[in-house]
């Protein structure tokens, strides 16, 4: 039974992309599919909403990522060109305002998620273990959205049940309104007795699905951003406790690739499958668009037999994260060369520009740990290279290492602090620190889960992002044949006081006259 359970988390939402469009054909519909409240009253139906439910996550998946890590300082938006994305520039450069097309779609986004777990939660009728587990699933990812939308947007409503039509207008909520909803679905969820947990930290079956840990670790990361530190700690120590995830010790420069898909490290993915029949119909661009711009390189020896060409070339990486990495490692730091290159070692692998042609958004370094590798593909499609079947990450063990390292650290328990930051260290073959300070964490977290969307929230919740990001998108780089030239300057750029918050979307704030618009926005 649990078997055909997963397939059907795995298989069915596919199913349902596509069946969505009947509505746009002229077929007979052959019986009656029941109304709303009376389609989730059994096993399969519930499982089937939920099905939906992971593909509205993963659907969202390319915005969320892209948003969070493009406000963040590590990358440079890149592209073919200047204007080749003009949204995308806009975020990294703090450039945009409240119409911004990518804002809008992750706000609707997590929206969507939250109205597909409200059909779970509230529709289900019946009390079966499956359908109290699709029940507290839906509690965790509801508080997910909201955990996003209070740490985004700060104001933005609380909706934790499917609204009558005079409730489709609601007014701003406070943060604590957020705060006090993430923190109530976890903890019914975590509580509830019907989420799994892994058998042991080898179980891929189990971890395809939200665990109990998951739920406890995104617990933490709530206490953690509104400064309950001890309750944090607390809760971390629950899921390091549990024995039942661990730093993966494969190949660290594969960590973001098929090989360690669901491997013992993973504690959030949204699942893709090897699967050329549905290729298609689980397509993401989010690999396409952060591979090399392929057409503008030349390609030999180990890089043509292992690289999937037919990529964008966004998100190229700093100097200033490659620095932060050599001071904190070497050069030659292992953690180093599995995240980032040179050029010059770019063309000892057999890549270089070329003549005549110039990378924009590029300082001369290529993100190498989300590299796109011809062996991460359903099909080698260089056409239009989006049939990756990598799954999506959202959270590994090692944020909940490093948050638990900070929650320790606030919490005065400095020993444990420096016991976790350390784990993450040895598994990077970077020597251990003997004491540890804030900064040497917010330093670690930076290098160890760089282009993971991570650093942006961070930033804010610090209260460093007006500091670090101030300069933002002053100049962009280009790099040529020749070298690195900054081709393009902005007269308006870097991070304001009123970007503490995003702004809420410009459609919002016309169709929903209650809707004030935070500070700073117009």
């Amino acid at each position: 039974m649990k078997k055909s359970i997963l397939n059907i988390i795995l298989v069915a939402g596919m199913g349902l992309s596509v069946i969505s469009c009947d509505d746009r054909l002229d077929i007979n519909k052959h019986g009656n599919m029941g109304s709303q409240e009376t389609f989730y009253t059994n096993d399969e139906a519930v499982v089937q909403g939920l099905a939906s439910l992971y593909v509205t996550a993963r659907s969202n998946y390319f915005n969320w990522y892209y948003v969070k890590n493009l406000l963040a300082d590590d990358v440079w938006t890149g592209g073919g060109s200047r204007g080749d994305n003009a949204e995308m520039e806009k975020l990294n450069e703090y450039n945009f305002g409240t119409d911004h097309s990518l804002i809008q779609s992750v706000y609707s986004g997590l929206y969507t998620t939250i109205y597909k777990a409200n059909l779970i939660t509230d529709q289900t009728t019946g009390d079966t273990d499956e359908m109290n587990r699709c029940i507290a699933e839906a509690k965790f990812f509801r508080a997910f959205a909201h955990f996003e939308l209070v740490t985004l947007w700060g104001t933005a409503p609380v909706v934790n049940h499917l609204l009558s039509t005079d409730e489709y207008r609601k007014e701003n909520c406070t943060p604590a309104d957020l705060w006090a909803q993430v923190e109530k679905d976890l903890n019914e969820a975590i509580n509830s007795n019907a989420l799994p947990s892994k058998k042991d930290v080898n179980d891929q079956e189990t971890g395809i699905r939200v665990t109990k840990e998951l739920a406890q670790a995104m617990l933490g990361k709530a206490y953690l951003f509104q400064g309950k530190y001890a309750e944090a700690a607390e809760m971390f120590e629950k899921v390091i406790g549990s024995g039942k995830y661990a730093l993966y010790t494969g190949d660290y420069d594969k960590l973001l690739h098929v090989d360690a898909n669901n491997c013992c490290e993973s504690m959030f993915e949204l699942q893709m499958r090897n699967d050329a029949e549905q290729g298609w119909n689980q397509m993401t661009m989010t690999y396409l668009m952060s591979g090399w711009r392929t057409d503008k390189l030349n390609y030999a020896g180990q890089a043509a037999n292992e690289i999937a060409t037919g990529t964008y070339g966004f998100l190229n990486p700093k100097k200033d994260l490659y620095d932060a990495f050599v001071k904190e490692e070497g050069a030659d730091g292992y953690r180093l060369n599995s995240t980032i290159r040179t050029y010059d070692q770019m063309q000892k692998y057999g890549i270089s520009v070329q003549p005549g042609a110039y990378l924009y958004g590029n300082e001369g370094y290529f993100m190498w740990k989300n590299r796109s590798l011809k062996s991460d593909c359903i099909m080698d499609a260089s056409y239009f290279q989006a049939l990756q079947y990598i799954n999506l990450r959202v959270m590994r063990y090692a944020e909940v290492l490093l948050m638990a390292a900070e929650a320790n650290f606030q919490a005065g328990k400095k020993d444990k602090a420096l016991t976790y930051v350390n784990m993450i260290r040895t598994r990077a073959k970077v020597a251990p620190l003997t004491s540890v300070t804030l900064d040497d964490i917010k330093n670690e977290k930076r290098l160890e889960l760089c282009i993971e969307g991570c650093r942006y929230q961070d930033l804010i919740r610090w209260g460093d992002a007006k500091t670090v990001l101030a300069k933002q998108g002053a100049q962009i780089p280009s790099l040529t044949s020749n070298g690195v030239e900054w081709t393009y300057k902005n007269d308006t750029y870097g991070f304001k006081d009123k970007n503490m918050l995003l702004p809420i979307p410009l459609k919002e704030t016309e169709l929903n006259p209650n809707m004030k618009q935070n500070e700073g926005w117009k």
